[in-house]
């Protein structure tokens, strides 16, 4: 066979590991979608059409295809697939595209982009995302595999794949995914290499095999190995390292500063890919407070507006006035809380630190009666005991906030009936609209309770029972992302959502039972952050803890909260008369009964969890986690495989070395003695002949005399007078693996235990190759 007659078969070779390389890469770069995208159906559909893609170009380029007719191959190939799987009712014989076919691809894709605005990472694709996601992954696939396997242009597809891989980590800041950052690495390096091999496989073969080739041919991988692995370890030790990215003011979209939209338009916020902190809190309360920014009363029955009514100056409470003197202390603009006198009443003080929250509503405890630390351009609207701004913004504000908190009894607050002085009539209007839905559910669900709190209670029981279901991706076609009676009706009827349709709801089925009732928006008191200032814990709120919920106004008792969304927090609840304990937090401000709490709604998140109990009965200590769980031995066996890896490639590098030997191969077998003393830390120099190291390895590391004469002389034999091409190809090389293995073991037998370990979990030939500068001196100690 002429050389010429064996090129094309090694160009074919060469053309399928590069596809190969291609298909990893475009699996590397798709990696980090799992954190935007959850898995599904679409990666099925995506991986199929990306092997078919590849393998069509394969076949194509093995015809001898132009490029042009090869790319054309696959885009039809790419068509077919694409109109098979999900527009198959427009089609001829369900696969041939069609007129409507065309015309059904722009809707399509117009409500694939609305899941991808309105959804939050992860997504859960559905048909028209996964069309998005199939269509783009077999595009940039055609695209890749002409770059690289075509035009062999790979550094402009590395780039590409880059870009590819950066997208989810810029849609969703997160910390550095290793694992992905690895494969990546590993699978471009992988690319390179297959295409510079490529290029030397394109030439006529060699006339007759020489050591030295094979030893440059593997250093080059090995320079890629290092170059990965290099790469591995500057991004994980220096990423940490860099300031961490935070938002900063701006008009809005990723990286601009946290804004709160008083309105129940939440679910944007909710579902935004990215949490930032905005707040830091800290109080001596019993557990850390929710936090209000607003209230809504008015309802038109298509939205809640929020309440914009008198305001007045934010006047500071002094250092001795906190209400522990009696009635009147305290007020503020806002002006003391009016309780039933047999109320027990319970001071608290909690400071807000803003990170990065801009907004004219500013973020207080219930009920607020003072708040310091704020300029004269903070007022206060005593309706709502909130504080709000027309000039000055959040960003960077420190505010203590006092609050006079009322602790009626399971008792007191069932022998007070919703109402009484609330200032608005607007808490208890109800839109002129049909309600017959909302209304008849109302009555079913609270038949059979006699008091105002135990019909409220029994609502709150049952939108937190097993009919209902939590979830920020409910259907937001049709207004169902509102909060008008349309939405609470179409909500009661697919029973999933969340807070915002879970208060609404709520709030207008209190009306319909002639109770006055409002909204609230605010935040969830945060996750502690370990930080302990003046012996109280601080929490760090998030922007994602948006919460809505609803409050009921009783006589004498003021607004009270309930918690009606389902699997968050803890449902509002106030315990029976007892004796006061030593454990009671803050300070009372009246000689009221025994103190109970009622238990405020935990706010919003955007998982489900469940709040610390506010009741003032002693917790039992928890148990004592186990020494080894399920999850720390996955870690430590992680480890141990990861530890092993190395170890397992040497002796598979140097398995394949000795099969070769025992072919014949005297350059495999003179090359795995050069790998077994660089692993060794003996000095492998490439100025030194083969005879001048064989003499140094028997005199200093007692390597076997004849094994090593016989591998000098066959290497010596190979590079200087090559066999005939009619001779036995072991005709003169018999015993070569023999004779390697046997000086490995020597070279072991002689080197120090320690190092003989380290050349065992840490091999240097995987990095450092025989001849390179590296290896021309001995290893360190």
């Amino acid at each position: 066979m002429s050389s010429l007659d064996g090129a094309w078969p090694r160009r074919s070779r060469a053309h399928l590991r590069l596809t190969l390389a291609v298909a990893a890469v475009i699996v590397a770069s798709a990696l980090p979608l799992a954190d935007v995208i959850a898995p599904g159906g679409w990666l099925a559909a995506a991986a199929v059409l990306t092997a078919a893609l590849l393998t069509a170009g394969h076949l194509a380029h093995a015809a001898r295809l132009p490029a042009l007719a090869a790319s054309g191959i696959q885009l039809a190939l790419w068509a077919l697939f694409l109109t098979a799987l999900f527009l198959s009712d427009t089609a001829l014989l369900w696969i041939i595209p069609t007129p409507e076919t065309v015309r059904a691809v722009p809707p399509l894709f117009t409500e694939g982009m609305t899941e991808i605005l309105v959804g939050s990472a992860p997504l859960d694709a559905g048909a028209p995302l996964s069309f998005l996601l199939v269509a783009a992954v077999g595009l940039f696939t055609i695209a890749l595999d002409h770059v690289v396997v075509t035009a062999r242009m790979p550094l402009l597809a590395v780039v590409g794949v880059v870009t590819v891989w950066l997208v989810p980590a810029i849609a969703v800041p997160s910390d550095m995914d290793v694992f992905s950052f690895a494969v990546l690495a590993v699978a471009v390096l992988f690319l390179l290499r297959t295409e510079t091999r490529a290029r030397e496989t394109a030439g006529p073969p060699p006339a007759a095999p020489r050591p030295g080739p094979p030893a440059r041919r593997a250093g080059v991988g090995a320079a890629a190995v290092g170059i990965g692995a290099i790469a591995v370890v500057v991004a994980i030790t220096v990423t940490p390292l860099l300031p961490t990215p935070t938002a900063r003011p701006a008009a809005g979209g990723l990286g601009a500063t946290m804004t709160i939209d008083p309105s129940l338009n939440l679910g944007h916020d909710l579902r935004q890919p990215v949490s930032v902190p905005v707040l830091n809190v800290r109080s001596n309360t019993p557990v850390p407070p929710y936090l209000r920014v607003a209230t809504l009363s008015s309802f038109d029955g298509a939205q809640w507006r929020p309440d914009r009514v008198r305001t007045l100056p934010l006047e500071a409470v002094g250092e001795g006035d906190d209400g522990g003197e009696g009635e009147g202390q305290g007020g503020g603009g806002f002006g003391e809380v009016e309780v039933d006198e047999s109320l027990r009443v319970t001071a608290y003080r909690t400071t807000v630190e803003v990170t990065n929250l801009s907004s004219s509503w500013l973020p207080v405890a219930y009920p607020a009666v003072g708040v310091t630390g704020l300029d004269d351009a903070w007022e206060a609207m005593p309706y709502n005991r909130t504080v709000v701004s027309d000039s000055a913004t959040t960003q960077g504000q420190v505010y203590e906030v006092l609050t006079h908190l009322p602790r009626p009894t399971r008792e007191q607050i069932r022998a007070t009936t919703a109402g009484g002085t609330v200032l608005r009539d607007a808490t208890y209007d109800l839109p002129d609209v049909p309600m017959d839905i909302i209304t008849q559910t109302t009555l079913e669900v609270t038949a059979g309770a006699e008091t105002d709190y135990d019909k409220l209670v029994a609502l709150q029981s049952w939108f937190r029972g097993s009919d209902f279901t939590y979830s920020l991706r409910a259907p937001v076609q049709q207004g169902f992302d509102g909060s008008g009676i349309d939405a609470i009706e179409q909500f009661l009827l697919s029973r999933q959502g969340y807070c915002v349709h879970f208060a609404s709801a709520f709030a207008v089925m209190a009306r319909t039972l002639d109770m006055p009732s409002r909204i609230v928006v605010g935040y969830l008191p945060g996750t502690g952050n370990g930080e302990v200032v003046d012996g109280e814990t601080e929490y760090q709120v998030t922007s994602d803890q948006l919460h809505a919920w609803p409050e009921v106004h009783f006589a004498g008792v003021g607004w009270v909260p309930f918690e009606p969304t389902k699997s968050l927090g803890t449902p509002t609840s106030f315990l029976p008369e007892r004796v006061p304990t030593a454990d009671d937090a803050g300070e009372d401000l009246n000689a009221g009964p025994a103190p109970s709490t009622g238990a405020g709604p935990a706010l919003e998140a955007p998982e489900p969890s469940i709040a610390p109990q506010l009741d003032d009965q002693a917790v039992p200590d928890a148990a004592a986690p186990p020494l080894l769980t399920l999850s720390s031995a996955l870690i430590a066996l992680g480890v141990l495989v990861a530890l092993a890896i190395p170890a397992l490639v040497r002796e598979v590098v140097r398995r394949r070395r000795l099969a070769a030997a025992a072919a014949g191969d005297a350059a495999a077998a003179w090359l795995s003695v050069r790998e077994a003393a660089v692993d060794f830390g003996i000095a492998v120099p490439a100025a030194e002949s083969p005879r001048a190291f064989g003499e140094r390895l028997v005199a200093d590391h007692g390597a076997p005399a004849g094994a090593v004469s016989q591998l000098v002389e066959a290497i010596e034999r190979a590079s200087y007078a090559p066999a005939p091409a009619s001779a036995p190809a072991g005709a003169r090389r018999e015993g070569l693996a023999d004779a390697a293995a046997s000086v490995h073991s020597a070279l072991a037998a002689s080197t120090p235990r320690d190092r003989r370990v380290r050349a065992l979990l840490a091999p240097r030939s995987l990095i450092v190759r025989p001849g390179s500068a590296y290896a021309a001196e001995r290893a360190p100690v």
